[in-house]
C-alpha cells in the first residue's frame, strides 16, 4: 500500500504533458510540410538534366515527381502547374518549377532562380559543362545550349528552360 502511495505521489509532482489531438496533428502536418519541402538527392539529376535538354520530357512524370517531392503545385497558369521548391542546381537558388500542363503543343519544364542570366549560364558552364549563346545583340538576349536548353530574363532574375514538341500519334 504504502509502494503504492509513493508511486501516486511521485507521479503527481512531474507535469503533465498532455497535447490535445488537433494540436498534435496540425504540429505533425505542419513537420511533415516542412520535411516534404526539402530537394530529394535526385533533384539535380532528374529536374537539371530535364532542364539542359538531357533527358526525355515527360509532364506527367515531372508533375508526379514534383508532387511527391515538393507536394502539390500551389497554381496552374500559363500552361504549366507551377511547384514552390527550395533548392539549388548549379550553385543557383530555385524557388520555383513550372512543368506543361496539357494545354499546348509543347512539352516543358521550367525553373526561376535568383541568379541574373549571366551569373546562371556560368555556373551551367562551370558546373554541367553546357555552353549557352546569345541568340540576337538585344540588352536582354535569349541564350541557348546545343541541345536547346535556355537561359531568359525574369525581371531581375532569370528562368531556365527545356520545351519540346509532344510526340503526335502515328496517323495524324
Amino acid at each position: 500500500m504504502i509502494r503504492h502511495q509513493e508511486a501516486r505521489t511521485r507521479a503527481a509532482r512531474r507535469p503533465a504533458v498532455t497535447l490535445s489531438l488537433p494540436w498534435a496533428l496540425a504540429a505533425g502536418l505542419a513537420l511533415a510540410c516542412a520535411q516534404g519541402r526539402a530537394a530529394p538527392s535526385t533533384f539535380g539529376p532528374v529536374i537539371g538534366s530535364a532542364l539542359l535538354c538531357r533527358s526525355g520530357l515527360d509532364n506527367a512524370y515531372f508533375h508526379e515527381y514534383l508532387s511527391k517531392s515538393f507536394g502539390p503545385p500551389y497554381k496552374r497558369e500559363g500552361g504549366a502547374w507551377w511547384f514552390r521548391v527550395d533548392a539549388t542546381l548549379w550553385g543557383a537558388q530555385v524557388r520555383e518549377v513550372m512543368v506543361s500542363d496539357d494545354s499546348s503543343d509543347l512539352v516543358f519544364v521550367a525553373a526561376l532562380t535568383d541568379s541574373t542570366p549571366e551569373e546562371l549560364e556560368k555556373s551551367v558552364r562551370e558546373a554541367a559543362g553546357t555552353a549557352f549563346k546569345a541568340v540576337d545583340a538585344s540588352p536582354h538576349p535569349l541564350r541557348r545550349s546545343n541541345p536547346g536548353s535556355t537561359i531568359a530574363y525574369a525581371n531581375d532574375k532569370s528562368k531556365i528552360y527545356c520545351a519540346k514538341f509532344k510526340s503526335q500519334p502515328a496517323g495524324r
